[in-house]
């Protein structure tokens, strides 16, 4: 059996909650689980999460069933919202709230026929000019679903921050004041905070704060680990060496022989590459874990297996275990080395990596 594995710690998943909830001691979670968890598992970390938070975030309905169908019994939040008219009706039956960012989305629940009652999110455009309403047409649609007889009141708002994983600039100020200033007079709860705003931007929290990244032990702010903010690392990605070679000085190994080597070594084949999720982009010199030391990799990621400079007098022999990210090397780290992001590599992994999930 091959031996790449994702091990996912629901300890660790807790442990980052927790501290989530010390951050924002008065605020109720909103939990992100789109995109399969972070790539951690939808259904699962959904359940183990469930006790714990307040409300779970998807971005469409699919989601939103297989939570549903996996008996999730919480509040769930469709963070696009709709994209056709049909699905209102599966936003009832499935009792879920949805988030109304554009006029479209608002004609449809408008011209919807039914005697229930819709929760729903009006989002504001504050500055990221992807989703939501400008100024003028937040206040409008606020009026007009405050007067829609299927429509529960009051209404939620909410905004998306576009630069809060950078505290230096100071457009999130602004996005949270002009946030501030539209909401005022409206008595709806308010959800403004990201997982980056969860830690930089107190002031944003609100009522509801919609942790993602943060609650896979990863951080969302530039250049900083989520070990420095005390977060554990939910998902360890590992596998095995499986072959073990001297390599004279001189030789290349790999595709299109772009490593070379500058001495007499010995060259690790780990079984694992971008099939499984590994970045197809990662540089030479990307950490990989191995024996309580770090090895570089040497020459391309291919689809099965990547190499690493063992050294010559190295010890490892095939069957050790190799960590590609975990607590023993911060995901960070490797998604700087493939010129990405974190939250790109956790969902990037592939159908044929065998998840484990353990309490600790």
């Amino acid at each position: 059996m091959r031996a790449t594995k994702a091990i996912i710690n629901s300890e660790a998943l807790l442990h980052n909650l927790q501290l989530i909830k010390k951050l924002a001691p008065h605020s109720d979670i909103l939990a992100v689980v789109k995109a399969n968890a972070y790539g951690h598992g939808l259904e699962r970390v959904s359940n183990i999460l469930m006790p714990h938070v307040d409300a779970f975030g998807v971005a469409c309905t699919e989601e939103a069933i297989i939570l549903r169908e996996s008996g999730i019994s919480s509040r769930i939040i469709l963070l696009e919202g709709i994209f056709e008219s049909q699905e209102l009706s599966v936003i009832e039956r499935f009792n879920l709230e949805l988030v109304v960012h554009s006029p479209y989305q608002l004609d449809a629940i408008l011209n919807y026929q039914t005697s229930k009652k819709i929760k729903i999110w009006l989002k504001l455009d504050t500055g990221m000019h992807r989703l939501g309403f400008n100024s003028e047409q937040f206040i409008r649609a606020n009026e007009k679903l405050e007067d829609c007889p299927h429509v529960e009141s009051p209404i939620g708002l909410m905004s998306h921050f576009s630069d809060a994983d950078n505290p230096q600039l100071d457009i999130t100020e602004q996005q949270i004041n002009l946030f501030n200033k539209l909401t005022k007079q409206l008595k709806g709860p308010k959800t403004l905070a990201n997982s980056a705003a969860i830690l930089a931007w107190p002031e944003s929290h609100h009522q509801l704060v919609r942790p993602g990244l943060l609650l896979f032990g990863c951080s969302p702010l530039i250049d900083m680990t989520g070990r420095a903010h005390g977060l554990k690392s939910v998902m360890t990605l590992e596998s095995k060496l499986i072959s073990i070679k001297d390599i004279k000085k001189g030789e290349s190994v790999g595709y299109g022989s772009s490593w070379t080597a500058h001495q007499d070594t010995k060259i690790g084949v780990i079984a694992i590459g971008y099939g499984d999720g590994y970045p197809r982009h990662a540089k030479t010199g990307t950490p990989i874990w191995l024996n309580d030391r770090l090895v570089p990799l040497s020459g391309r990621v291919s689809m099965d297996m990547i190499t690493v400079d063992l050294g010559k007098n190295s010890q490892d022999k095939v069957g050790d275990r190799a960590v590609l990210w975990g607590d023993e090397l911060a995901i960070e780290e490797i998604a700087k080395a493939a010129d990405t992001i974190s939250y790109e590599l956790l969902c990037g992994i592939s159908r044929r990596v065998e998840f484990n999930y353990t309490k600790g």
